[in-house]
Order: C-alpha cells, then sequence, then structure tokens
C-alpha cells in the first residue's frame, strides 16, 4: 500500500483557495460532585458549546466546526486531557466532511488523554469523504493503566445517496494507542478506490468503523458476540483487555446504530451508567 495519499492522475480541480490550521485544548476535571470543562483554548476554526450534564456528573462537550467542511491544505489538531476521577463524553453535531480536492491533502489529528481512574467517551458522528478527497486522519490515545474508554470512529467513503462512489481519492486512518506509557496498540487503514470496490477491502461497501472499549473482559466479549449473531459485517475481538469492533454497512447510520447497540452493552460496567444519548443528535 501506498504510504500516503498520492495525487490523481486526473485531479479534480478544487473551488477553495483558503486553508485552515486549527487546534483545540481541552482539560477535564473532576470538580465537587461533577466533572468540569476547566481548560478550553483554540486557534482557528475550532471550538465547543458549553458543557451539558444530562446525567449528572459526567460532562457532555459538543465539537463544533464553523466552516462546515475540512478542503485540501486544511489541518485540525484536537487534543483532550482527562485528569483523575473525571468523566467526559465528546461528540460532534453532525457529519464532518471532507470535500474532494486538487491534489493536496486535508489533515486531522487528535489527541486523547486519558488518567487513572478517570473515564472518556470519544463518539463523534460520521466523517464523510467525498469522492476525490485525500484525508490523512491520526487517532492518538493515551490510557493509564486504571483508566476508562469507549470511542469509535465511523468513515463514509462517497455519498451513495448522490449516487456518488469512491473513486477518486483515498483516506489514511491511523490508530495509535498507549498504556502506561508503552505502545499497546497500532493500526494503520488505507482506503482509496482499489479498497473500496475490493473484497478484500470494502467490497463495495460505503461506510467502515472500528469502536474500541478499554478494559474489557471475556464477559464483554461474549457479550457482543451475542449482540452480533448471525448479523453480516460485523466482527469483534479481545486483545489484552482491548475490545475492538468493526463493521461494515452501505449507510453510516445503520453502522452507527450497531456501534450504539455495543456501546449500550459495556457502558454500564465501563462509566457505571446507562446510556444516556446526546441530546444533539436528536436535532
Amino acid at each position: 500500500m501506498p504510504a500516503n495519499c498520492a495525487a490523481s492522475a486526473h485531479p479534480i480541480a478544487s473551488t477553495d483557495t483558503t486553508a485552515w490550521e486549527a487546534e483545540l485544548t481541552l482539560g477535564f476535571s473532576q470538580r465537587g460532585d461533577k466533572t468540569a470543562l476547566l481548560n478550553r483554548a483554540h486557534r482557528g476554526p475550532l471550538t465547543v458549546q458549553r458543557p451539558f450534564y444530562p446525567e449528572g456528573e459526567v460532562c457532555h462537550v459538543y465539537l463544533l466546526h464553523p466552516p462546515g467542511g475540512v478542503v485540501a491544505g486544511d489541518r485540525l489538531t484536537i487534543n483532550a486531557n482527562v485528569e483523575s476521577e473525571a468523566q467526559a463524553l465528546i461528540t460532534t453535531p453532525a457529519a464532518g466532511k471532507f470535500y474532494r480536492s486538487g491534489g493536496g491533502e486535508a489533515q486531522q489529528t487528535v489527541n486523547l488523554k486519558v488518567a487513572e481512574h478517570s473515564s472518556l467517551e470519544w463518539l463523534p458522528q460520521e466523517t464523510i469523504v467525498y469522492d476525490g478527497a485525500r484525508l490523512s486522519a491520526n487517532m492518538h490515545i493515551e490510557l493509564a493503566e486504571q483508566s476508562r474508554f469507549i470511542g469509535w470512529e465511523i468513515t463514509a467513503l462517497g455519498r451513495p445517496a448522490a449516487g456518488e462512489g469512491f473513486s477518486d481519492g483515498c483516506a489514511e486512518l491511523n490508530w495509535r494507542i498507549q498504556r502506561d506509557g508503552r505502545l499497546f496498540y497500532l493500526e494503520r487503514q488505507h482506503l482509496d478506490g482499489q479498497a473500496f470496490l475490493a473484497r478484500w477491502g470494502l467490497s463495495g461497501h460505503s461506510a467502515c468503523g472500528t469502536m474500541f472499549v478499554y478494559p474489557a473482559t471475556s464477559l464483554h466479549l461474549a457479550a457482543v458476540q451475542e449482540l452480533i449473531g448471525d448479523e453480516a459485517n460485523r466482527g469483534v475481538t479481545l486483545i489484552d483487555e482491548l475490545l475492538i469492533c468493526r463493521g461494515l454497512d452501505r449507510q453510516a447510520d445503520l453502522l452507527k446504530g450497531f456501534f450504539e447497540r455495543v456501546w449500550g452493552v459495556v457502558r454500564g460496567d465501563m462509566i457505571g451508567k446507562e446510556v444516556c444519548l446526546p441530546r444533539i443528535w436528536a436535532t
């Protein structure tokens, strides 16, 4: 596989002439009976709404990207640090959109750090990668030994509802997970037109996703296996307390629905609470 997203032999001209470089840093700390967003700093068009507390102490935060889409040359960086005893949930109000490119690459980097006895739920809505777009997405997660983490990333290639497939573009999706300061898990996916169609790739499915849960047990594995049953294009495995769920689907919302059901299976043990859907998902 290529090491990065190379320019197409027939590049699609982009009408966007201004590239954004934006960075957002969030810090969560336990204060009294709830988690507070005590550190919030941003540069460029990347920010958050005020925190919400629909279930008491867990701090729900919604990431906002006012331009509404990402073009070639844009660089977005999101940093989140959850201190000891804090509980945070981060999501987005809508799908992220990466538009077609004339050959340049858009970059998104997410750095998450979860301290001892704290929890983070990273639950963004799907990322839509338009045909002809070039995306490099990197997830760096630092977990303490006694931390708790639930996170997913859902990628939609092309726009099937508009009759658009994914023949001219690529997405580099990289996960790097550290536990107690040591590399724990490393994954790299290269998705292009060939991978989109191939049986060894997505086999024409427009949506693909990965979900991680830590720390998980064989009981969680068995529960998710039972949830999946004979359902096609779903899978789950357990690697040294890291539960990894994967899925393919023709629509991103169907895949998100599957991950939500898995969330419902594991959240009680991970967070100590039943699922509480972010209110922004209903708007």
